[in-house]
Parts: structure tokens; sequence; C-alpha cells
């Protein structure tokens, strides 16, 4: 079993295993509990997701009385302690190493990436560890014979720049363990988005387009949820062979309506239906703006108002009778089962 596999192939191989639905809300709320706790050590932390954040610990030693290794070993068994769940911790000199320590032993791991071994560590890992090279990237490399970081460790960054651009910058700096950006505690969100994966390959617009617009409504429940409004629309596919399409578009205004995701989204998804299967939809949104600024009236969209009047509407009915008390047309019909990955 593996990550994204379609919960019908999970079941021939487990057919006694037990599946839980996912429950967002709870997650949430674990999460920011947890993220409470890690203000308690340090007012700088930096949201990534729901359950992970960077924490700068520099000049904690005194308030704490501790080292930020015992002060972090202290809040992991708290953490398990009173909200029964286990964390995984990295700690080193900078938010890049810090990241790759927290994968070196998952689950409840503890790991420390010193200065002193920063270039023999890195130089031992595959070029995949360094964050942003995904599976196209490292392609890239492998056709120029390079696969591990001691070979980038080995090159002037003139040439890496020359031959990949400002990524080549990006190698050059990792592959040394060089990363001086900040731990920022204003830096909330990078997305929100909703996601899923389906128990059959999907390729016709019929099937997909109703499962899209029930995400845009999933992700457009959370942005009302936050004081943020979407300005770039993300579209995610990821085709049978496990292949990832991304495609983005930049919104005139900043939004927080199902309608203007899935009009955005739609657009999108249909010019890659060649006749691809998909195993994989996602949609969300990755640049935000505060919430007042969102969805003005629209002279060349005179319906927008009412679109949006609608879905107020739609969205009071839904918070007292239930997220399925009421369905658009797009979602009220047979769809494909899928497992959602929230």
């Amino acid at each position: 079993m593996r990550s994204a596999m379609p919960m019908f192939k999970a079941l021939e191989l487990c057919p006694h295993a037990v599946v839980l639905k996912p429950d967002m809300a709870k997650y949430r709320q674990v999460g920011l509990a947890v993220r409470e706790r890690m203000r308690s050590l340090t007012p700088l932390v930096e949201p990534l997701s729901i359950d992970e954040a960077f924490l700068d610990l520099e000049g904690t030693e005194l308030l704490h009385k501790a080292t930020p290794a015992l002060s972090l070993a202290r809040l992991a068994e708290a953490v398990e302690r009173d909200l029964g769940i286990t964390v995984s911790i990295g700690l080193s000199h900078n938010k890049f190493l810090a990241k790759l320590a927290s994968d070196l032993q998952k689950p409840r791991g503890f790991s420390v990436i010193g200065k002193a071994e920063t270039t023999t560590l890195l130089a031992g890992r595959k070029v995949t560890s360094i964050w942003g090279v995904g599976s196209a990237t490292a392609r890239s490399l492998a056709v120029d014979g390079i696969t591990m970081i001691a070979q980038l460790q080995e090159m002037e960054q003139e040439t890496l720049m020359r031959r990949y651009g400002v990524m080549g910058q990006r190698l050059w700096r990792l592959s040394r363990g060089i990363d001086d950006r900040r731990v920022d505690p204003s830096g909330e969100a990078k997305s929100i988005s909703a996601e899923t994966t389906f128990d059959k390959d999907l390729s016709r617009p019929e099937e997909l387009l109703p499962i899209l617009r029930t995400l845009c409504e999933k992700v457009a429940h959370r942005l009302k949820q936050t004081d943020l409004a979407g300005t770039t629309v993300v579209l995610k596919l990821k085709t049978a062979d496990f292949r990832a399409r991304t495609r983005n578009r930049k919104l005139a205004d900043p939004t927080r309506l199902a309608d203007r995701l899935f009009a955005t989204g739609r657009e999108l998804l249909l010019r890659e239906l060649d006749g691809t299967r998909f195993r994989l939809l996602g949609i969300g949104c990755n640049e935000f703006a505060p919430a007042v600024h969102a969805d003005p009236p629209d002279m060349l969209d005179p319906g927008l108002e009412k679109r949006a009047m609608a879905e107020a509407a739609l969205d009071a009915l839904r918070g007292r009778f239930g997220d399925r008390s009421i369905e658009t047309g797009y979602t009220f019909r047979p769809q494909s089962r899928a497992k959602d990955g929230g």
C-alpha cells in the first residue's frame, strides 16, 4: 500500500481494513491546539499547513532555561500526552535543513543536522532531497548525469545557472546547505485547496466536472472561514501513471465564491481533457488578498451579484441542515465513487 492509492485497490490488498472518513474540522482543531503550544515556546512560528510549521528558537534558552533541542523534546512529549498525537521534529540552522531533518525519522522522530555535518550529510543524498526538486527537475538533472547532491557540490554556480536558469542558483545554494530565509510568523497558509483520488481512472468531462464543482464548494467554504480571498486558482491533476499536471490562473479580482472558482477551474480542466485518464483531481488558491476586496461588482458580468447572493443562501441552508442538504445541478447526479483527500 502507498500514498494516493485508490481506495478500491487498497481494499483489494487489505479487504478487512477499517476505513475512516476524514474529519477535517477535527484535524483543524487539533492542529490549532498544537500551534498554540508552539507559540508558547516562541512567537516566531510560521505555519506551512494544518500540521506543519517552522519555529525560530534562537534566543529562547534563557527564557525556557533549556536548549532548543530540550524545549522541542518537551513540546513533543506534551503534545503526545495531552492531545494524543505524535509529532516528528527536525532541528537545524536553517529552514531547508530543518525540513529535511524532520523527514529523516517518521513517525515520532527527532533528528538534528548540525553546521559541521551539513555538507557531508547532503553529499550522500539524492537530488530529490532538495526542496523544490520534483520528478521533472530530477529527470532533467538525470539526463545530464546528475543524480546525487555530491555532484552538485562539485559544480560552479555559473555552470548550474547557465544550464538550469534560476533553479540552477537554488541547486547550488541548497546543495551546500545555504538557506537564508527567515521564519515569518505572518506567513500563514500558502494554499487553501481540496482534492480527491478516484476509485477508477476518469477522462470524460461529464465525469470530472461534477467532482470539480464539489471541490470548488469545499475550497470556497474554507475561504469563507478565514478573512482571505483567493487571487490565483490552481488546478491539480494526476494521470493514471501518477504524472502530475498543475495549471494556474491569476484572477482579475480576488474571490471567495465557488462559482468563480469553478468557472476558472472548468476552463483549465477542459484544456487538459485530450483522452488522458486521470487518477486525481484538485483545485485551490495559492495567493491571497483580504476578504474585503473579494468579488466586487463586475460590469462585464452583471449576473455575478445575483449568483453571489444565491451562493450565500446555499451556504446558510447547508450550515443549518448539512452539506448535502442542497446541491447544484452539477453535483446532483450520479458520480464515480472517489475517496476524498481533503
